[in-house]
Protein backbone atom coordinates (compact mmCIF):
# COMPACT_ATOMS: atom_id res chain seq x y z
CA UNK A 1 0.00 0.00 0.00
CA UNK A 2 1.35 3.14 -0.64
CA UNK A 3 0.10 7.00 -0.35
CA UNK A 4 0.42 9.65 -3.79
CA UNK A 5 1.27 12.72 -2.26
CA UNK A 6 3.04 15.31 -4.20
CA UNK A 7 6.54 16.71 -3.23
CA UNK A 8 8.27 19.20 -1.43
CA UNK A 9 5.92 21.78 0.19
CA UNK A 10 2.87 20.23 -1.12
CA UNK A 11 3.51 16.99 0.43
CA UNK A 12 4.86 18.62 4.05
CA UNK A 13 1.06 20.11 3.88
CA UNK A 14 -0.53 16.68 2.53
CA UNK A 15 1.28 15.21 5.63
CA UNK A 16 -0.09 17.69 7.85
CA UNK A 17 -3.42 17.15 6.96
CA UNK A 18 -3.52 13.49 7.44
CA UNK A 19 -1.96 13.99 10.78
CA UNK A 20 -4.59 16.42 11.33
CA UNK A 21 -7.33 13.99 10.38
CA UNK A 22 -5.56 11.50 12.16
CA UNK A 23 -6.29 13.12 15.43
CA UNK A 24 -9.79 14.16 14.90
CA UNK A 25 -10.87 10.30 13.82
CA UNK A 26 -8.91 8.73 17.21
CA UNK A 27 -11.12 11.46 19.36
CA UNK A 28 -14.49 10.81 17.61
CA UNK A 29 -13.28 7.04 18.91
CA UNK A 30 -12.75 8.45 22.27
CA UNK A 31 -9.28 7.00 21.55
CA UNK A 32 -6.17 8.93 23.81
CA UNK A 33 -2.07 8.89 22.96
CA UNK A 34 -2.15 6.37 25.99
CA UNK A 35 -4.39 3.83 23.88
CA UNK A 36 -2.78 4.26 20.85
CA UNK A 37 1.02 3.77 22.82
CA UNK A 38 -0.72 0.22 24.07
CA UNK A 39 -1.95 -0.66 20.70
CA UNK A 40 1.47 0.07 18.97
CA UNK A 41 3.91 -1.36 21.89
CA UNK A 42 5.40 1.84 22.45
CA UNK A 43 5.48 4.78 25.24
CA UNK A 44 2.60 7.54 25.51
CA UNK A 45 5.82 9.75 24.71
CA UNK A 46 6.72 8.39 21.68
CA UNK A 47 3.60 8.58 20.20
CA UNK A 48 3.09 12.25 21.40
CA UNK A 49 6.68 12.56 19.28
CA UNK A 50 5.25 10.78 16.17
CA UNK A 51 2.22 13.30 16.59
CA UNK A 52 4.50 16.26 16.45
CA UNK A 53 7.21 14.97 14.42
CA UNK A 54 4.91 13.76 11.55
CA UNK A 55 6.72 11.40 10.85
CA UNK A 56 4.93 8.08 10.51
CA UNK A 57 5.44 4.93 8.21
CA UNK A 58 2.67 3.46 6.44
CA UNK A 59 2.90 0.73 8.78
CA UNK A 60 2.39 2.91 12.21
CA UNK A 61 -0.58 4.53 10.00
CA UNK A 62 -2.40 1.24 8.90
CA UNK A 63 -2.09 0.18 12.93
CA UNK A 64 -3.45 3.18 14.49
CA UNK A 65 -6.24 3.09 11.47
CA UNK A 66 -6.98 -0.84 12.56
CA UNK A 67 -6.93 0.66 15.98
CA UNK A 68 -10.23 2.60 15.08
CA UNK A 69 -11.76 -0.56 13.05
CA UNK A 70 -10.90 1.55 9.37
CA UNK A 71 -8.92 1.41 6.66
CA UNK A 72 -6.59 4.13 5.61
CA UNK A 73 -8.56 4.89 2.61
CA UNK A 74 -11.56 5.79 5.30
CA UNK A 75 -9.43 8.41 6.59
CA UNK A 76 -8.14 9.85 3.44
CA UNK A 77 -12.10 10.17 2.34
CA UNK A 78 -12.74 11.95 5.60
CA UNK A 79 -9.95 14.05 4.72
CA UNK A 80 -10.61 14.78 1.15
CA UNK A 81 -14.31 15.90 3.05
CA UNK A 82 -12.83 18.24 5.46
CA UNK A 83 -11.09 19.91 2.52
CA UNK A 84 -14.49 21.47 1.13
CA UNK A 85 -15.17 22.62 4.32
CA UNK A 86 -14.72 25.89 4.43
CA UNK A 87 -11.85 28.27 5.12
CA UNK A 88 -12.18 31.78 5.19
CA UNK A 89 -14.97 34.21 3.84
CA UNK A 90 -14.44 36.83 1.49
CA UNK A 91 -14.14 40.60 2.33
CA UNK A 92 -17.65 41.38 1.68
CA UNK A 93 -19.39 38.39 3.39
CA UNK A 94 -17.03 39.71 6.86
CA UNK A 95 -18.38 43.36 6.18
CA UNK A 96 -22.05 42.21 5.69
CA UNK A 97 -21.55 40.20 9.24
CA UNK A 98 -19.37 42.64 10.76
CA UNK A 99 -22.67 44.80 10.54
CA UNK A 100 -24.74 42.97 12.06
CA UNK A 101 -23.40 42.06 15.56
CA UNK A 102 -25.85 39.75 16.69
CA UNK A 103 -25.38 37.69 13.63
CA UNK A 104 -21.50 37.67 14.47
CA UNK A 105 -22.11 36.58 18.00
CA UNK A 106 -24.77 33.68 17.24
CA UNK A 107 -21.73 32.71 14.37
CA UNK A 108 -19.09 32.42 17.39
CA UNK A 109 -21.76 30.46 19.13
CA UNK A 110 -21.80 28.23 16.82
CA UNK A 111 -18.20 27.92 15.70
CA UNK A 112 -18.30 26.89 20.13
CA UNK A 113 -20.40 24.18 19.67
CA UNK A 114 -23.00 26.11 21.37
CA UNK A 115 -26.96 24.31 20.71
CA UNK A 116 -29.63 26.54 19.62
CA UNK A 117 -30.73 26.22 23.08
CA UNK A 118 -27.48 27.33 24.79
CA UNK A 119 -27.89 30.59 23.03
CA UNK A 120 -31.63 31.13 23.61
CA UNK A 121 -30.60 30.61 27.36
CA UNK A 122 -27.88 33.02 27.46
CA UNK A 123 -28.78 35.67 25.20
CA UNK A 124 -31.62 38.00 24.54
CA UNK A 125 -33.12 36.05 21.01
CA UNK A 126 -35.90 35.39 20.56
CA UNK A 127 -36.76 31.96 18.58
CA UNK A 128 -37.39 33.36 15.70
CA UNK A 129 -35.05 35.67 15.32
CA UNK A 130 -32.28 32.98 16.06
CA UNK A 131 -33.39 31.01 13.03
CA UNK A 132 -33.20 34.16 11.06
CA UNK A 133 -29.61 34.15 11.95
CA UNK A 134 -28.84 30.32 11.68
CA UNK A 135 -30.47 30.57 8.09
CA UNK A 136 -27.97 33.76 7.32
CA UNK A 137 -25.15 31.76 8.50
CA UNK A 138 -26.33 28.99 6.45
CA UNK A 139 -26.37 31.21 3.16
CA UNK A 140 -22.92 31.85 4.13
CA UNK A 141 -22.04 28.61 3.94
CA UNK A 142 -20.73 28.52 7.64
CA UNK A 143 -22.99 26.12 8.30
CA UNK A 144 -25.69 24.02 7.82
CA UNK A 145 -28.89 24.46 9.50
CA UNK A 146 -30.75 21.03 9.89
CA UNK A 147 -33.92 19.87 10.87
CA UNK A 148 -35.24 21.06 14.67
CA UNK A 149 -32.92 23.76 14.62
CA UNK A 150 -29.73 21.57 14.84
CA UNK A 151 -26.27 22.58 13.17
CA UNK A 152 -23.61 21.45 11.20
CA UNK A 153 -20.67 23.23 10.87
CA UNK A 154 -19.10 23.64 7.38
CA UNK A 155 -15.69 25.67 8.94
CA UNK A 156 -12.54 23.89 8.68
CA UNK A 157 -10.55 23.20 11.86
CA UNK A 158 -8.16 25.86 10.20
CA UNK A 159 -10.97 28.61 9.99
CA UNK A 160 -9.72 32.11 10.12
CA UNK A 161 -11.08 35.44 9.49
CA UNK A 162 -9.14 37.55 7.04
CA UNK A 163 -6.56 38.91 7.98
CA UNK A 164 -6.76 42.94 8.58
CA UNK A 165 -10.18 42.69 7.25
CA UNK A 166 -13.33 43.56 8.93
CA UNK A 167 -13.57 41.05 11.60
CA UNK A 168 -10.14 41.04 12.63
CA UNK A 169 -10.29 44.81 12.60
CA UNK A 170 -13.91 44.80 14.75
CA UNK A 171 -11.35 42.86 17.45
CA UNK A 172 -8.71 44.34 17.48
CA UNK A 173 -10.91 47.46 18.04
CA UNK A 174 -12.55 45.86 21.24
CA UNK A 175 -9.37 44.35 22.80
CA UNK A 176 -8.10 48.38 22.71
CA UNK A 177 -10.86 49.33 24.33
CA UNK A 178 -12.50 46.78 26.51
CA UNK A 179 -9.78 43.34 26.77
CA UNK A 180 -7.26 45.37 28.84
CA UNK A 181 -9.90 46.73 31.38
CA UNK A 182 -8.72 44.35 33.70
CA UNK A 183 -6.48 44.38 36.56
CA UNK A 184 -6.03 40.55 35.53
CA UNK A 185 -6.11 39.26 39.45
CA UNK A 186 -8.99 37.58 39.31
CA UNK A 187 -9.93 33.87 38.66
CA UNK A 188 -8.26 32.12 35.33
CA UNK A 189 -6.56 35.46 34.83
CA UNK A 190 -2.91 36.40 34.46
CA UNK A 191 -0.68 39.69 32.51
CA UNK A 192 2.72 38.95 32.32
CA UNK A 193 4.92 41.91 30.97
CA UNK A 194 8.44 41.71 30.46
CA UNK A 195 11.11 44.42 28.74
CA UNK A 196 14.75 44.39 28.31
CA UNK A 197 17.20 44.36 24.78
CA UNK A 198 17.35 41.55 23.32
CA UNK A 199 19.26 40.20 20.19
CA UNK A 200 17.19 39.69 16.63
CA UNK A 201 18.21 36.04 17.35
CA UNK A 202 16.46 35.83 20.86
CA UNK A 203 13.58 37.78 19.59
CA UNK A 204 12.57 35.47 16.85
CA UNK A 205 13.32 32.28 19.37
CA UNK A 206 10.86 33.89 21.34
CA UNK A 207 8.39 34.78 18.72
CA UNK A 208 8.42 31.21 17.56
CA UNK A 209 7.71 30.21 20.92
CA UNK A 210 4.72 32.64 21.03
CA UNK A 211 3.31 30.95 18.02
CA UNK A 212 3.46 27.18 19.83
CA UNK A 213 1.74 28.54 22.66
CA UNK A 214 -0.66 29.93 20.37
CA UNK A 215 -1.32 26.60 18.65
CA UNK A 216 -1.40 25.06 21.90
CA UNK A 217 -4.39 27.26 22.63
CA UNK A 218 -6.02 26.31 19.54
CA UNK A 219 -5.55 22.57 20.06
CA UNK A 220 -7.24 23.01 23.80
CA UNK A 221 -9.93 25.04 22.13
CA UNK A 222 -10.77 22.16 19.71
CA UNK A 223 -10.18 19.74 22.20
CA UNK A 224 -12.49 21.12 25.05
CA UNK A 225 -15.35 21.53 22.28
CA UNK A 226 -16.67 17.73 23.42
CA UNK A 227 -17.61 18.83 26.85
CA UNK A 228 -20.57 20.59 28.08
CA UNK A 229 -21.18 24.51 27.87
CA UNK A 230 -21.26 24.04 31.60
CA UNK A 231 -17.68 23.26 31.63
CA UNK A 232 -16.29 25.63 29.63
CA UNK A 233 -16.08 29.31 29.34
CA UNK A 234 -14.95 32.13 27.05
CA UNK A 235 -11.28 32.41 26.87
CA UNK A 236 -9.08 35.17 25.40
CA UNK A 237 -4.90 34.87 25.40
CA UNK A 238 -3.10 38.08 23.98
CA UNK A 239 0.82 37.38 23.16
CA UNK A 240 2.38 40.66 21.86
CA UNK A 241 5.88 41.45 21.04
CA UNK A 242 7.44 43.86 19.10
CA UNK A 243 10.57 47.10 19.20
CA UNK A 244 8.70 49.36 21.71
CA UNK A 245 9.44 52.16 23.84
CA UNK A 246 7.86 54.26 26.04
CA UNK A 247 6.10 57.36 24.26
CA UNK A 248 7.25 59.75 27.59
CA UNK A 249 10.46 58.61 26.35
CA UNK A 250 10.49 59.08 22.87
CA UNK A 251 10.01 63.06 23.13
CA UNK A 252 13.94 62.85 24.18
CA UNK A 253 15.75 60.61 21.15
CA UNK A 254 17.77 62.88 19.00
CA UNK A 255 17.10 60.33 15.71
CA UNK A 256 13.12 60.22 15.77
CA UNK A 257 13.45 56.90 13.41
CA UNK A 258 15.92 55.45 15.23
CA UNK A 259 14.28 53.42 18.47
CA UNK A 260 16.37 51.54 21.70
Amino acid sequence: MSLNVPKGESRLAETGSIVSALKRALKSHGLTYRDVGEALGIAESSVKRLFADKDFSLKRLDQICQLMHMEISELLQKMDQEKRLISQLTLEQEAWLVSDHKTLLVAICVANRWTFEDILNAYKLTEHELIKMLAALDKLKLIELQPNNRVKLLMSTDFSWIPNGPISRFFDEEVQSNFFKSRFNGPGEARIFASGMLSRASNEILIRKMERLAQEFRQFNEEDQELPLTERFGSSIMIAMRPWELAAFEAFRKDDNKRF
